[in-house]
């Protein structure tokens, strides 16, 4: 593995953030809606997906994938990742029990116009404002067991940073001032602080 390899992950990954924040704009919701009607939300959702997995697919072939040695960590840490690959999983799992499933995914035809989604501050959603992000910093942390798994680990958790920033924005202009005191009451991804009332 070479820094210029390393670089090619980051800007691989620099250029999924980027195209992932540009989609869910608001212009290119209303271009996406004009191409696939009420589709729209399960046309950016596969666009993300298959994007996702081709940055992965090239940072595993750039960065040696399985054929990189492990690192030798001491069996203390590598139970504790192990457990942060469970405790991920299931945040994740915990925490989408609180959306509506079928329109997350896009699979749910909304109406033109529709009412957007509650704000959800119940569940785990009174502890941390982003559980699922949550959840997937510890998958990250837990499969940083080799050189690939520690730059996807890095990267990545900076992309989910800089997204939790774009997210945050469309957050404020969807629910305005209750988003703005939930967020000072909660949170981001560590339960270090209050929560919701």
């Amino acid at each position: 593995m070479t820094l210029s390899e390393q670089l090619i992950y980051a800007v691989l990954w620099l250029l999924f953030g980027a195209a992932h924040s540009v989609l869910a704009s608001e212009t290119a919701k209303q271009l996406t809606r004009v191409l696939f009607g009420r589709l729209e939300r399960l046309a950016y959702n596969l666009v993300a997906v298959l994007h996702f997995v081709a940055t992965v697919a090239a940072g595993r072939y750039l960065l040696g994938g399985s054929e990189a040695e492990p690192f030798d960590l001491p069996p203390l840490i590598q139970g504790g990742m192990g457990a942060a690959l469970v405790a991920g999983a299931g945040l994740i799992l915990l925490a989408l029990r609180h959306y509506d499933l079928r329109r997350f995914a896009g699979i749910a035809l909304v109406p033109e116009g529709a009412v957007p989604e509650p704000l959800h501050t119940d569940g785990l959603h009174r502890h941390v404002r982003h559980p699922l992000y949550s959840g997937a910093f510890l998958l990250l942390i837990g499969g940083a067991t080799d050189p690939f798994g520690l730059a996807t680990c890095l990267w990545a958790s900076l992309y989910l940073v800089i997204g939790t920033w774009f997210e945050e924005r469309r957050l404020i202009s969807l629910y305005g001032d209750t988003y703005r005191r939930y967020r000072a009451a909660v949170p981001a991804f560590i339960p270090w602080r209050g929560r919701a009332r």
